[in-house]
This record gives structure tokens, sequence and C-alpha cells, in this order.
């Protein structure tokens, strides 16, 4: 039998919806909108880079940062990001939530300003320089994960946490749109100031001194959204879980919940040393009694992150490689450069504005209602299926008269992407682990998707090279083009869709009933073999 939930839990699992959700979500929710900002903005403003300080004399196009240089751009913030998932991860469960929380924004603020900022007017300086800080940016956005997922997911009733937990997330989609329309207004406030002609008429002029300007301004602006947010952040109290059920003090716990919910919470202490001095909710990460109870379920959450985030990084951080590839952009030749920065950001805008954020969207409505599961099922199962009819006619739409096609099955990819498993693998691992143990699960799961980002990062750089050695970009080997590129995203899909089978389903349970925290002896076993899928 279960024992009888904490009163202060209680009220938390039954509140109404109310404001204090809605603060929660906006602090927690404009972190990830910087998150968003931060690590998609740098796709838009890699081929400008490549213009102004990797420039050829006598070249036919304009110049690319070198293979090294373009992969370490892109992909150290992902590095970054996920050591600093396992750290702050780790920390938030020795430390507390809230310490932790306000250390990450702080790094994610400096770091996403110096970014801007050069050692030096080499480029060997700029890239170093450009690298280094974001590595360092990638690390506090990495605790952004685990703390802002714990964080809602312990703050909000059973019903419909996973909405709450769905819209921390979502607000990544708007920071994804954001960076695009920044790009958008910088560049062409910059082209009109100082109108330059294209790479093909002048190749020297194509690039105006101005433009060193525009990459700075687009990747600063994202630390305004984080400072904004900071003092308020500082203000949330402690979750009341990690205060009863980690750091032991039932008083406080009661105290802080009870001013939150504006209700009467006794304070139970004997309750919580009872609950906290059962051995059975003592096992740590890397024991037996944890393999047993949620080793199946952390091999869920880890594969199925990884899996899902080679697929969405690949797409997300070389859609301007895939749409100069069918035409969409024009070749770099005929723009100049501050006119390319604008092209690819009204293109990544695009595809933000009419599959991105609402795919974020349609989970926040549904999540409560079908689950979980179903929605992480359905969305692997539509990103294959419109992978492979991207990928098998991949001649058909490369024509000029079937582009408009490719355009509208590649954002339904997006789409189902958000409306499916780039959300759910974001929200169960907050769900599912005990208190104590939460946020670090929670920061393995993430870092595993990290892992999955930096070999799409890097894989698809490589592998969406012409298999035609004439026709690759200077510096980079033959690789396997785009149609088989997509073809293995494809397949990569695929394997998302059996893993989902370790996942269980959290609707409408509390978390200390997922996690077996409040179970009775004759429980345990019962704790240990529940499904993994709906019944």
């Amino acid at each position: 039998m279960p024992r009888e939930q904490l009163q202060v839990l209680n009220a938390l699992d039954t509140a109404k919806t109310q404001l204090y959700h809605f603060t929660a979500i906006v602090i927690a929710g404009m972190g990830f909108f910087t998150d968003a900002y931060d690590l998609f903005a740098i796709s838009l403003v890699t081929k400008l880079l490549g213009r102004i300080y990797y420039h050829r004399e006598g070249a036919l196009k304009p110049g690319t940062l070198p293979p090294g240089v373009n992969s370490s751009v892109t992909a150290v913030a992902l590095v970054g990001t996920l050591a600093g998932q396992l750290f702050f991860g780790w920390l938030g469960d020795k430390m507390g939530r809230k310490k932790v929380y306000g250390m990450t924004l702080a790094v994610m603020v400096i770091c996403s300003l110096a970014s801007g900022l050069s050692f030096g007017r080499e480029r060997r300086s700029v890239m170093a320089g450009l690298c280094f800080f974001r590595f360092w940016l990638g690390f506090g956005i990495g605790g952004d994960y685990p703390l802002s997922a714990t964080i809602m997911s312990e703050y909000a009733n059973k019903k419909t946490r996973g909405a709450f937990i769905a819209a921390v997330f979502a607000m990544q989609g708007f920071g994804i749109l954001a960076s695009g329309i920044v790009a958008l207004v910088v560049s062409a406030a910059f082209d009109h100031a100082f109108s330059a002609p294209s790479y093909a008429t002048n190749a020297l002029l194509s690039t105006p001194v101005q433009a060193d300007y525009v990459w700075r301004i687009i990747l600063m602006f994202g630390a305004i959204p984080a400072a904004m947010t900071y003092y308020w952040r500082m203000k949330m109290p402690e979750t009341a879980r990690y205060t009863a059920l980690v750091a032991k003090n039932a008083k406080q716990a009661a105290s802080d919940m009870a001013r939150v919910l504006q209700v009467d919470i006794e304070a139970e202490e004997q309750k919580v040393e009872t609950i906290t001095q059962d051995k059975r909710n003592s096992f740590g990460l890397f024991s037996k009694a944890f393999l047993r109870r949620h080793g199946l379920h952390l091999l869920g959450t880890t594969s199925t992150w990884f899996l899902l985030d080679i697929a969405f990084y690949s797409q997300n951080l070389f859609q301007k490689d895939v749409f100069t590839a069918i035409g969409w952009i024009p070749p770099a030749a005929t723009m100049n450069a501050i006119g390319e920065v604008f092209r690819v950001a009204r293109a990544q805008t695009l595809i933000a504005l009419c599959s991105t954020v609402p795919g974020y969207w349609f989970t926040v409505a549904f999540i409560d209602i079908i689950g979980r599961f179903a929605i992480q099922l359905m969305g692997f199962f539509f990103m294959t299926v419109f992978m492979f009819a991207l990928a098998i006619p991949y001649h058909h739409w490369t024509l000029h008269d079937n582009r408009i096609g490719f355009i509208i099955i590649y954002s339904l990819t997006f789409f189902f992407a958000n409306f499916g498993p780039n959300a759910t693998t974001f929200v169960v691992p907050a769900e599912i682990f005990p208190a104590r143990l939460r946020s670090t699960c929670h920061g393995i799961s993430a870092a595993a998707g990290k892992a999955g980002a930096i070999v799409g990062a890097y894989g698809f750089l490589y592998a969406s090279q012409s298999s035609d050695p004439k026709k690759t970009d200077a510096g980079y080997p033959p690789g396997i083009g785009i149609k088989n590129s997509l073809i293995v995203l494809g397949v990569i899909n695929l394997l998302g869709m059996l893993f989902t089978f370790l996942v269980p389903e959290p609707n409408g349970k509390s978390l200390e009933e997922l996690s077996g925290e409040n179970e009775q002896d004759d429980d345990v076993e019962q704790t240990t073999s529940n499904r993994t899928v709906p019944v």
C-alpha cells in the first residue's frame, strides 16, 4: 500500500492552475528562450564568418569556414552543454535547484555577451575566442535543462504537469524564431545602410567592413532575455520536494508552499523523517536497487533523446545547406555577404514560424490528454515517414517546380519533431526518477541527447557533402550526399520508435507514485515491475 502523501506535496499535486504556475513557466521558459537563441543563432552567421575571415583572392565562390573550424564553431557550444548538463544536474541534487539556477543564468549572460568579442583581429584569434566563449555559454545552457525541467515538474499539479513542463520547453521555439527575426532586422538594416555588390560583381566589396559587426550583434543579443529574468529566478523559493525529501526540512517546505499556494499546510516533520530514513529511498545512482527500479527507464530516456537529437540538430543547424542544395537560397556568388545572412535567416524563420513553433504548442495542448508515450511514438513515426519521403525521390524534389513540395514535407519533419520526441524526451526524465536523483538523471538523459547533437552536427557536416569530389565545399572530403544523409536520419528516427517502448507513461500520476518513493514494503515488487507503456 502507498503511504499517505505528505500534505505539502498533496497540496501541490491537487492545486488548481493559478498565477504562480504561469510565473514559473515564464521564469523557467525565458531560460530556454535564451538557450535556443544562443544555440541556433550560430547557424545564421557561419557563412558570413567564412566570407569575412576566409576570403581567397581570385576564388570563384565566397570564402567558407574550413571543415575543422566550421564544425568547431557550430558544435563547441553543444560540447559545453553536454558538460553543463552533467555537472549542474548533479549539483542541483546536491545543493538544491534554486541555488544552482542563478549560477547557470549568470554564466549564460556573461558568455553570450563575450561571444561577440574577440581576442584580436586575426582570424585564428577571432575563431579561438568565439569557440572559447561559446563552450562556456553552452556550459551554462546545459545547466538550464535539468534544473528548469525539475523545478517545473516539482511545482506543477499532476493533472497538467506535462503541459507545464512542455510549455517551458516550448519557449525554445520562440528562441529559434527570435534568432531568425533578430538576424533579419540586423542584416536588413546593415544591408540598407552599407549597400554592397554581389560577390560575382566585385568579390572584395561584396563583404563591407561593417559586416563584422553583424554577427557580433546577433550573437550578443541573446544575453538580454536571460538578464531580464535573473532577479525573478532569485526570488523563487526552493521546490517543496527538494526541501522536504532531500534537504529533510519539513517546516521550510510547508512554509514556502503555504506562501506560494496561499493555504495553511502542516509541517509533518515525523512523516518526512519516516520517508527519508526508509532504506528503499536511499539507494544511489550506481546501486543495484537503482538498476532494478529505474535502469530500463534511464536507458529509454537516454537512448531516445540521443537518437532524436542526431536528427533534430542535423536538420536545424544545417537547414541552410539543404536549402542551398535544392535552390531555395540562391548561389552564394549572386549575393553580397550581408544579403546572404538575410536570405538564410528568412528561410529559417519561415520554417520556425510555420512548423517548429506550432509543433511545440500542439504538444502543450495534447500531452496531458493523449499522454507522453503516444506523442513520442507518433512523432518518431512521422519523422521517419517524411525523411524517407524526402530522401527516396530526392532528385524529384531538386527540380525547380517541386521545391515548394520539398519545403512543405521538410517543415512537417520539424512539426512532428516538436509535436513528438523533442518535447517528450525533455518532459519524461523530470517525472519518473526519485527527488534526490531527479536532476542528475535528467542531466544524464539530456547529456545523451547532446552527444547525439554533436554526432549530428559533426557527422551531417561531412556526410552531406557530394560524393563527387568536384562538387564538395572547399576543404571537405567527398561525403554520401544529402539524399543518403536523409535516409540515414530516417533510419535513426525508426530506431527512436523502438526505444520509446522502454519509456514509462507518467500521465496523471504523482511524482512519488512514479518514482516509488511513497511505497510500503508490499508494493516494492510492484513498483519495480511497472509497465513501460500505457495499458
